[in-house]
């Protein structure tokens, strides 16, 4: 029977959540346990899907393709359990359920309330599928006090009163703030913190407390005597030099220990933390570094490639080197001169998905750049399709050459894909139909060519990856391409997508239509980062 911990943050927000829920998850994956861990998101958006990364990052998308908060991508990150479309639930998703519900006449003419209603159907959510588990992590994103999150501060806390005594545990997440001009951390923010949280019902067990210095013995027992728990349950929690140093931080500190404890468990084995020692290690002991020039139009908020930039460094530690990224503004180089003199000294280059026309001639540049000067190319998504733009523009005589998602064009070598083949049968999209959940999404097979690059990074000629796009290469223009040294190396089963497509007179030149940068992990680096950041490595060589 499934045990739930409950994680709330408090005092400011951004503190961390999703990686100390991803971090505890390990610890008890550590010791056998089996985790899933859930995030429930307070704003009326659906999902992210229709959110700029601007507002809430990238989006991380399941095998079951659902769009998630990217706290998702942490948390597969740390514990290899594929998230899944029930494991993200937003307040708009709520309220569609029910709104649909009533609609249907399903509530049989009672006034439908936040309370049983709403809360009933969180509670749903938290509950579901939890049969094969024992333990399941319920991040409540937002901070205690917001009015949006009330709903489901509220929903725990029935939660906590319907389950046995012994199946719930709250941890929170506050900040202890340094005055520098007192020369002092603070506690009162905690203690006002905590008191929030105690007057909506829900006294927590456990204390996180982020600081930017050590937490004395002594304010953590102020902490605990304010706050009404055990002083070895206020857990201090500085900044890591890695987020991979985390776990291993917290478990020095008791984190996992008092958790449990908090359940009543005193036998717990042991934890195995045999595989956080060698990522450690692979991490903090680099035989050699690399640089990697990412040709973006959201590098001014990193978190909107947090996945590719987790898997650019396990490529690096998957090759024993420090990972070096240069975020370059595609828009702001879109002269090849000053590009060129930007990408000069990178040992590789990558253009990123996106979506959009903007710093669109820059990615194109990029592409160029890489092609002509034999720098390793990775382009993903979109990247993909601005190599192949590139290469009908300047190689294979099609001057024109562009994508119909930048506006009507006469040579629409990537263009709106309308409908596919899905485990579900056959998918169907309209040009001017709804924006969100209407992508290509979620997980989809491709067969690579016997004895191409890509097979013989992957080492098989079947893969399953996941993809988030609305706009595909224009099989038309396959033969022109390929006959200016563009091979499509990867299609879907049915022949009719391309996947993958590769330069054999190129020493790393692959673009590829879906996200492998989701599948990456510390422990398991994704095939094609690992082998990306070895041709950095041997170029790096040559210069």
């Amino acid at each position: 029977m499934a045990r739930f911990i409950f994680i709330t943050g408090g005092v400011v927000s951004s503190l961390g959540k999703g990686l100390m829920a991803a971090s505890l998850a390990a610890l008890l994956q550590a010791r056998g346990y089996r985790v899933r861990i859930r995030k429930f998101d307070p704003y009326l958006n659906v999902d992210p899907g229709t959110m700029s990364p601007y507002q809430h990052g990238e989006v991380y998308v399941t095998d079951d393709g659902a769009e998630t908060d990217l706290d998702l991508g942490h948390y597969e990150r740390f514990t290899g359990v594929s998230a899944r479309q029930s494991d993200n639930v937003t307040s708009g998703r709520i309220y569609q359920t029910i709104i649909q519900k009533e609609r249907r006449g399903d509530y049989l003419g009672a006034t439908v309330q936040v309370i049983p209603h709403v809360t009933d159907a969180i509670k749903e959510f938290a509950l579901a599928d939890t049969d094969d588990l024992d333990f399941v992590l319920c991040e409540i994103g937002g901070t205690v006090g917001d009015i949006e999150s009330l709903p489901f501060i509220e929903a725990i806390r029935q939660l906590r009163n319907e389950l046995e005594p012994d199946r719930t545990v709250s941890v929170h997440v506050t900040l202890v703030p340094y005055i520098s001009a007192a020369g002092e951390l603070k506690t009162k923010p905690t203690q006002h913190s905590v008191r929030e949280l105690t007057s909506l019902g829900i006294q927590p067990e456990v204390l996180l407390c982020r600081c930017e210095h050590p937490l004395p013995d002594t304010e953590r027992a102020k902490i605990a005597a304010f706050c009404n728990v055990r002083k070895e349950a206020v857990i201090p929690a500085l900044d890591a030099d890695s987020i991979y140093a985390v776990p291993m931080q917290y478990h020095g500190e008791g984190l996992d220990d008092e958790v449990l404890r908090a359940f009543g468990i005193r036998d717990a084995e042991e934890p195995d933390l045999s595989r956080w020692y060698d990522i450690l290690d692979r991490y903090n002991n680099p035989e050699g570094e690399v640089t990697i020039g990412v040709v973006g139009k959201y590098v001014g908020l990193q978190d909107a490639y947090k996945s590719l930039h987790e898997a650019l460094v396990h490529g690096g530690m998957a090759n024993r080197v420090k990972v070096n990224i240069k975020w370059i503004d595609a828009e702001v180089f879109e002269n090849e001169e000053e590009l060129g003199a930007k990408l000069e000294p990178m040992h590789a280059v990558l253009v990123p998905g996106g979506f959009g026309e903007r710093g669109s001639e820059g990615k194109i540049g990029s592409v160029k750049f890489a092609r002509e000067h034999k720098v390793p190319f990775f382009g993903i998504c979109l990247g993909m399709q601005m190599a192949c733009i590139e290469g009908a523009r300047n190689i294979a005589g099609i001057a024109g050459a562009s994508t119909t998602e930048f506006g009507e064009t006469d040579e629409p070598v990537v263009g709106l894909i309308t409908e596919w083949m899905s485990k579900e049968g056959l998918e169907k999209r309209a040009a001017d139909g709804d924006m969100g959940g209407t992508m290509r999404l979620g997980a989809y097979d491709a067969r690579l060519s016997a004895n191409s690059h890509v097979a013989s990074i992957y080492e098989k000629e079947e893969i399953s990856e996941r993809h988030r796009h609305r706009y595909e290469v224009n099989s038309n223009y396959i033969a022109p391409l390929e006959q200016g040294g563009l091979i499509f190396t990867g299609m879907s089963p049915d022949g009719a997508l391309p996947e993958i497509v590769e330069r054999p007179d190129h020493p790393w030149f692959v673009g590829v239509q879906f996200h492998p940068e989701l599948k990456s992990k510390p422990f398991d680096p994704h095939p094609l980062f690992a082998s990306f950041i070895k041709a950095a490595v041997d170029q790096s060589r040559l210069v």
